[in-house]
């Protein structure tokens, strides 16, 4: 990622927080949308919780962005639970349709292609670092 679109990541994201519980609303409602069958991954799962936790890990490797090593270790720490949990490699793409989605709803007319492609760069940053990691769990 280049330092403008970690800037943009930051910036926008902190235009979400305000609005996290919503957020997380629309994502896990788009995810499961797109592919119901994630549904079941969270058959025993508290959801209140569990969208407090996706709020939590976005803020955290936002705010890691700028210490990769940190960040690197955090999510293949989290890709390694998340395979004990059944994620599986073709989920990553579904998620961050979701992610996406669901950002571009909470930003409105914030939405741009730059911010798209900030985000498009910091998922793809976190999801191979998660799958990387799930593969050799």
């Amino acid at each position: 990622m280049t330092p403008d679109q970690k800037r943009i990541v930051r910036s926008t994201w902190a235009q979400v927080v305000p609005i996290a519980d919503t957020a997380a609303d629309l994502f896990y409602d788009r995810l499961f949308k797109l592919d119901p069958q994630i549904e079941r991954l969270f058959g025993h799962t508290d959801m209140t919780a569990q969208k407090r936790k996706l709020t939590a890990a976005v803020s955290q490797a936002i705010a890691d962005l700028e210490h990769p090593d940190t960040l690197t270790r955090s999510l293949e720490d989290l890709g390694r639970r998340h395979a004990g949990y059944g994620v599986e490699k073709s989920h990553y793409d579904t998620v961050g349709s979701a992610l996406l989605w669901t950002l571009e709803r909470g930003l409105g007319d914030a939405w741009t292609d730059d911010v798209r492609e900030a985000w498009m760069q910091a998922y793809g940053y976190i999801s191979s670092c998660m799958i990387g990691r799930a593969q050799t769990a």
